[in-house]
């Protein structure tokens, strides 16, 4: 017998190969809400919505108490599926179908299920392929108040891990998820209109016009932070944490650098637009469609912009609109000799993220006077 140790290496996360349609996930570990997650990421993406920072607001209003945002909510949610889904990934491509249903609270424990929908291969790229999956998001199974609390499907760029390998063909389709967004009832006896103080005076849903794109003023610079905010998710998709990894082969990997996990911009850009848009809003409905169209990496800047495309009314719910709007993330970078009306001199303006949404609104009519 030798007296050497026998050596082991443990690859965690599944490749291209490795996924079948119809093949079903049951994520490890789930994920309590809890006080220093909640703050941590609200205040981080200067959320503004008094739903997830005022208590007596959000009680007043039928909560049980402080509402997670949908931002918070999808990076919880999404990151429970990474070790399974997207550990050897090289991108996320495009969400689809995201919905949002009971709220969540600090306190509340998620667990996720995700369902492999198709897996392509690369048409140019031998080492690459395109897995299809649908995930959803549960809170508290087995107990009295258990509920969905978000579904949606995504499309994530995988790498295989023997680029001769045989793909799993055919398709699957997804399931048919009840997922409608939980709201209170409107109580004609309350005194909202006491609380209107709390919220922005011009973000009700007699204040949007169509076709209108609202600039948001505030910015955010990532620095290396980054790296832990990812790590308090539980998301271990090296491509976000690994440096030495990435420094041995620069090539195969986005910018050959440390690439930002793309729920912080998701939830930062929802943040940053919070005040102008959604600081009047009781919930986010759902996103048909989103996506990444940059990387973004630490020593950029975030900044939004919102496009209103659409207003209709709520079904049965007078004192609410629906507010149908894009959502534009974007960071400028540094390009000698540049010059464009969107940008200063000396700069280009890079689009990094769009994201459909629908958004249940207050009226002033019913909620300000």
């Amino acid at each position: 017998m030798s007296d050497s140790p026998r050596v082991i290496r443990k690859l965690k996360g599944n490749f291209l190969e490795d996924f079948q349609p119809g093949q079903i996930f049951r994520h490890k570990g789930g994920k309590t809400l809890t006080e220093g997650l909640f703050t941590t990421f609200t205040e981080f993406a200067m959320t503004a919505n008094p739903l997830a920072k005022n208590a007596r607001y959000a009680r007043t209003y039928g909560y049980q108490g402080l509402v997670c945002p949908p931002g918070l909510t999808m990076l919880i949610a999404f990151s429970q599926t990474v070790e399974d889904i997207s550990e050897n990934a090289r991108a996320n491509l495009e969400y689809i179908d995201m919905r949002f249903g009971a709220p969540f609270y600090v306190g509340d424990t998620v667990e996720v299920e995700t369902k492999v929908l198709n897996v392509k291969p690369s048409s140019s790229r031998p080492n690459l392929g395109i897995v299809s999956v649908q995930s959803t998001a549960r809170k508290n199974i087995g107990s009295s108040d258990e509920a969905v609390i978000m579904t949606w499907q995504r499309k994530v760029q995988v790498y295989k891990r023997d680029p001769d390998a045989e793909l799993h063909p055919g398709e699957a389709d997804p399931d048919a998820i009840g997922c409608q967004l939980w709201l209170p009832p409107y109580d004609p006896s309350t005194d909202y209109k006491a609380l209107a103080h709390l919220s922005s005076s011009d973000s009700y849903f007699e204040d949007f016009e169509l076709n209108t794109l609202l600039e948001h003023s505030r910015g955010r610079t990532m620095t290396d932070e980054h790296i832990h905010l990812t790590a308090v998710l539980d998301n271990t998709s090296q491509v976000h944490c690994n440096q030495f990894m990435i420094d041995q082969n620069p090539k195969q990997y986005v910018g050959g650098q440390l690439i930002i996990f793309g729920g912080i911009p998701f939830t930062l850009c929802l943040g940053l637009s919070s005040p102008d848009i959604g600081d009047n809003a009781l919930g986010d409905i759902s996103y048909p469609t989103g996506k990444h169209t940059a990387p973004l990496f630490a020593g950029d800047t975030v900044f939004a912009t919102t496009l209103v495309r659409g207003l209709r009314d709520f079904p049965d719910r007078p004192d609410l609109g629906i507010l149908e709007c894009t959502l534009l993330g974007y960071k400028y970078v540094r390009e000698e000799g540049a010059e464009s009306d969107a940008a200063p001199a000396g700069w280009k303006k890079v689009q990094i993220f769009e994201l459909e949404r629908e958004i249940a609104v207050k009226r002033r009519s019913h909620y300000a006077g």
